[in-house]
């Protein structure tokens, strides 16, 4: 029998989520080696200036840093390689023709790993946000800090 994985792994893309503005989500899978699933078992990992691309029918992430393991030997990984990752058909075209849309990018938000211990990335289609859309982000953040200060005193 398995066991249950107690630490919570979940790595935030926060800049994704400033810069751009989520439209649609995915939850896929990564094919992963055995170090780098390791590494990022321990926190390892990091998800700026990722994003995704399709090509001839797959999604790959691209520039995506997941440490090298401490414990790894020479079947060490690469640190920044690509990764695919595991879409059914009906996603990946819905991807493809978001990429292909002028002003749409495939970003990922979040990596962590779920109750069965293999690690999922959430993908999201997004638009870049205009300048003022980022000034309003900021607004909103610190108007929605304000009022939690308010009612807790």
């Amino acid at each position: 029998m398995k066991e249950k994985f107690e630490k919570n792994i979940s790595i935030k893309n926060k800049r994704a989520t400033f810069d751009y503005e989520l439209l649609d989500t995915f939850t896929a899978g990564i094919v992963l080696t055995g170090t780098e699933i390791k590494s990022i078992r321990q926190g390892k990992a990091s998800l700026v200036d990722t994003f995704c691309i399709v090509e001839k029918g797959e999604v790959w992430v691209k520039n995506m840093y997941i440490a090298e393991y401490f414990y790894g030997t020479y079947n060490n990984h690469n640190a920044r390689r690509d990764r695919k990752l595991l879409l059914n058909r009906k996603e990946i075209r819905k991807l493809e023709s978001a990429i292909r849309t002028s002003g749409f990018t495939v970003v990922p938000t979040r990596l962590f790993i779920n109750d069965k211990g293999l690690a999922k990335l959430i993908v999201a289609i997004a638009r870049g946000k205009k300048e003022y859309d980022k000034r309003n982000s900021i607004k909103d953040r610190d108007d929605k800090r304000e009022m939690a200060r308010a009612f807790q005193r």
